[in-house]
């Protein structure tokens, strides 16, 4: 029996390419206020305390070029001023209240408004705008191990019929990874841990030495895992693959987790939408649309929000949840010689935005690791310490972290629709790589343009919004879209007669992975 408790904590950060579009970049200014800089904020109290932390992080290609583009940082920096005057102006519209709310409201008010000086100094001057360089930088101490995933996030089960996507979205993630981070990456990050066993020989392929999946691929896979999600595997093409720790992922971040608590904040109730619109002007502009401003004081109980109160419940939490995966560990150690794992693999906002005290809960969990005896490793260090002899064989059945486990949240009566038109249009890129292997110039750039407009459309983000009906019509006309410029495209170069000036204002427009190499969508032989 091994006696150690080893906790491996995995962070997916994903947002869809929506420069240009100020409705939805707000989703971007948002993650970067309330979940990127706080993470990076957590990384340095630890680090300056010389607290160990270990942690594995996916960042996508898409992410990467959106964080790294110099017109959205500068419109990230818009945001923030637009937060801060709306702030000076909240601080003194809450002076006026009633006195029984006066106080906590003007103190809530006035924390906010500190809070969105602080992230505007943190983004520009200490980080420079580059939030990528410093991950880079944790990375680089060994404190963050960062993975790779799709370009675009694909959900890429639902593409293993047509090899030539799977290729240019790894592909093209594999060269982003070496620009943005200077290595090419250990382990691979599914795409929603969307799972198929086609995918193995391309997870080998292009020598990823692991990837992730949910913990029923592997209790239901041939033969089944006798380990459960507790031990690695390795597929047929000699691929390790970690589960998902469901129950551990659950208690932070289910329906009824920790992010529930009755003392978090309420993240569906914002100044935003309750306030006059005449009281919005200064943050909203000329939109005629209502607007999250991140002054929230509510608590999921409905009563006003006290962050006091919520950072202690977030080290309560912490606590709790290492005192539950010890014991499930421990449990665990009794049937097996090896180490058992427990791998939590979440979405980077469901640590931030959607859960403000999500990173609080972070930053407790490694102190008190520290103090229980518990070992916080990124999935890789876990690997490195393993036997690899002692890895059954495994053949991991088709899975996802969708809803019920499989495909349904992307391939429904809602969003099948796309899925022939993509189909029909990675036919035609093949088509238009094999027929143009060498070209240059204004085919080269009409060619890549192809390639980025079809990647775009994959986004799994896009199919699984329209599933929920979020923005649906939108996120239907970015498919739309983006299928027909493909085929403008297309066409175009089947005739021989490419307008320079449209193609140069859909770069402009999208200009996403600069470095795609349009070949990456020729058969291989």
């Amino acid at each position: 029996m091994n006696n150690r408790t080893v906790i491996s904590i995995l962070i997916n950060a994903h947002i869809p390419w929506v420069i240009n579009d100020p409705a939805h970049e707000k989703s971007v200014f948002e993650s970067i206020s309330e979940t990127y800089l706080p993470l990076l904020e957590v990384f340095d109290r630890l680090d300056a305390d010389h607290i160990p932390f270990h942690l594995g992080l996916s960042i996508s290609p898409a992410l990467c070029c959106l964080l790294s583009e110099t017109r959205m940082q500068m419109r990230c920096l818009d945001y923030m001023s637009a937060r801060i005057e709306f702030g000076r102006k909240e601080v003194e519209r809450t002076s006026f209240l009633h006195e029984e709310s006066r106080e906590q409201a003007q103190r809530l008010a006035k924390w906010y408004y500190d809070e969105a000086i602080e992230r505007q100094i943190q983004f520009s001057e200490r980080y420079e705008r580059n939030i990528l360089k410093v991950f880079h930088y944790y990375q680089k101490k060994g404190n963050l191990e960062l993975l790779a995933t799709a370009a675009t996030h694909a959900f890429l089960p639902l593409y293993v019929s047509k090899r030539e996507t799977i290729q240019a979205q790894i592909e093209t993630a594999v060269s982003a990874f070496r620009i943005h981070f200077g290595k090419h990456p250990i382990g691979f990050y599914l795409p929603e841990l969307g799972w198929m066993p086609e995918i193995d020989a391309f997870i080998r392929a292009y020598n990823f030495g692991y990837t992730i999946c949910d913990s029923h691929a592997l209790v239901l896979g041939k033969p089944s895992a006798t380990k459960g999600s507790f031990y690695p595997v390795k597929t047929p093409a000699g691929v390790c693959v970690m589960a998902r720790d469901f129950y551990a992922t659950r208690a932070i971040v289910g329906e009824k987790g920790f992010s529930c608590a009755q003392e978090y904040r309420d993240n569906r109730r914002d100044a935003g939408f309750e306030l006059p619109r005449e009281a919005l002007a200064s943050f909203i502009g000329k939109s005629s649309c209502r607007q999250a401003t991140g002054y929230k004081y509510w608590s999921n109980g409905k009563t006003p929000y006290d962050p006091e109160k919520a950072f202690e419940q977030a080290k309560a939490h912490a606590r709790e949840f290492l005192d539950a995966q010890s014991a499930r560990l421990r449990e665990a150690s009794n049937y097996m010689k090896e180490e058992p794992l427990c791998l939590c693999a979440v979405d980077a906002d469901s640590l931030g935005r959607f859960w403000r005290e999500g990173t609080l809960f972070l930053e407790a969990l490694f102190r008190e690791a520290v103090h229980s005896g518990v070992h916080c490793v990124s999935p890789g260090e876990y690997l490195y310490d393993q036997d690899g002899s002692l890895l059954e064989t495994v053949v991991p059945s088709f899975s996802s972290s969708g809803v019920n486990g499989y495909a349904e949240t992307w391939l429904d009566s809602s969003n099948d629709w796309m899925y022939r038109h993509i189909e029909r249009a990675v036919e035609r890129m093949t088509e238009l790589a094999e027929r143009f292997p060498n070209e240059s110039g204004i085919k080269e750039r009409a060619l890549n343009q192809a390639a980025r407009e079809l990647l775009l459309a994959q986004d799994s983000c896009l199919s699984k919004r329209i599933y929920y009906q979020e923005n649906a019509g939108y996120n239907a006309r970015e498919i739309e879209n983006g299928l027909r410029n493909f085929t403008t495209i297309y066409e175009s170069l089947g005739s021989s007669h490419i307008s320079t000036d449209w193609l140069t204002r859909l770069e402009r427009a999208h200009h996403i992975f600069p470095y795609i190499n349009y070949r990456a969508f020729r058969k291989k032989r």
